[in-house]
């Protein structure tokens, strides 16, 4: 019979401790849903109604940038390319920047247009230059929320137009900014207040009056309907961390913008973002009974970002295993865990894995042995 082991440590950090999740200001009651998440780790902080399923607008144009973006990064387009619009533009409903078909523009301009001025015939030339049509685009919209691991989600159009049936909610949306945040190229057009296009003659306005007042925004975006308010707010500190914020249905302009980028300076304020730095050699090789090899070296699978207070000052590690294997021992299989934990809260588990294959104890290896004993 197997003895688990379990091995006590901390890892040094800062300051002292208090407690992983804080509590929300009065401020943010007034929306309907908000999330606070870190962008790199996608670690949820601060949370109301974060999976609540909810008609989001506008902010289905999230998910249309991020695929825009994955396009350009990976060639299929640049922000040179000039796109020439179809006749899928005439009667666009909602925001435009008065395409007609025929008319071209640089994708550049389509972002600007699309990001700033939140401009529909623009989505829809972006669209239909990605997937060739919208209906495609749609279907590859909810594809990679799938994939993004969204079920909370479903897009109808790439516009986001109210009423539709398109839905997400608060955290879904909070994973699709978390990427977003990556792409470097979309900054310049997500902190930009206003904007000219079409050689100067058509004016962009973004509804995100954050991108204007705010040193610390990053993107993304606001929009209404109905007097309801709902903004996608990113804000980045001196040392590159990141914090995005969701507030959804809040009942004016100002409450929706003021709740946003408090929940991001509280990021600030009250988390940090480290790495585990667990040192492999507090892992000693694992005993391995009837095998090749009477012992195999371990390690964790990984070491990764973690997001805790910043009042903290160590995280302890439970390491749990056994102590001993049985062969055969396969390279890469889980043979126990490192659990860090914030006082008594549980804040990740990592898998520690076997370093190399371990076969089994047979005949042919045993007489090998034996016979280079006896020529020794």
């Amino acid at each position: 019979m197997r003895v688990i082991s379990v091995i006590l440590c901390a890892v040094l950090l800062f300051h002292a401790a208090k407690p992983y999740h804080a509590a929300a200001e009065e401020v943010f009651d007034s929306a309907e849903a908000y999330v606070l998440a870190e962008a790199s780790t996608g670690a949820v902080l601060l949370e109301k109604n974060s999976d609540k399923q909810m008609d989001i607008g506008y902010l289905a144009k999230l998910m249309t940038l991020l695929i825009v973006a994955e396009d350009i990064q990976t060639g299929r387009y640049s922000l040179d390319t000039e796109l020439t619009a179809s006749q899928s533009v005439s009667g666009t409903k909602g925001a435009v920047v008065w395409l007609e078909p025929g008319d071209k523009m640089t994708v550049e301009e389509l972002l600007k247009s699309a990001i700033i001025g939140n401009a529909n015939d623009a989505v829809t030339v972006l669209a239909e230059n990605s997937e060739r049509s919208v209906e495609n685009f749609v279907k590859r919209m909810n594809t990679e929320a799938f994939d993004l691991g969204l079920r909370d989600t479903a897009f109808l159009s790439p516009w986001g137009f109210y009423g539709e049936g398109s839905y997400s909610t608060a955290y879904d949306l909070a994973v699709i900014c978390c990427r977003l945040s990556g792409f470097e190229f979309l900054r310049p057009y997500f902190k930009t207040w206003r904007d000219f296009v079409k050689s100067g003659a058509t004016e962009l306005v973004s509804e995100n009056s954050l991108a204007r007042t705010y040193e610390r925004h990053i993107g993304f975006k606001a929009c209404h309907y109905d007097e309801m308010y709902s903004v996608a707010e990113g804000g980045e500190s001196d040392s590159g961390e990141r914090y995005i914020a969701i507030v959804l249905n809040s009942p004016d302009s100002d409450s929706s913008l003021r709740s946003a980028k408090k929940l991001v300076e509280r990021g600030f304020r009250e988390f940090k973002v480290t790495a585990t730095a667990f040192p492999d050699e507090m892992l000693m090789p694992l005993k391995v009974r009837c095998g090749c090899e009477s012992a195999v070296e371990i390690s964790l699978r990984r070491q990764q970002n973690l997001v805790i207070p910043s009042a903290v000052n160590e995280l302890s590690t439970v390491v749990v295993m056994p102590q001993y294997l049985d062969a055969p021992v396969k390279y890469g299989q889980v043979v126990g865990s490192a659990a860090f934990y914030s006082e008594k809260e549980l804040v990740c588990e990592i898998d520690i894995i076997a370093e190399k294959d371990v076969e089994e104890l047979n005949f042919s290896f045993v007489a090998r042995k034996m016979l280079a004993k006896l020529l020794e």
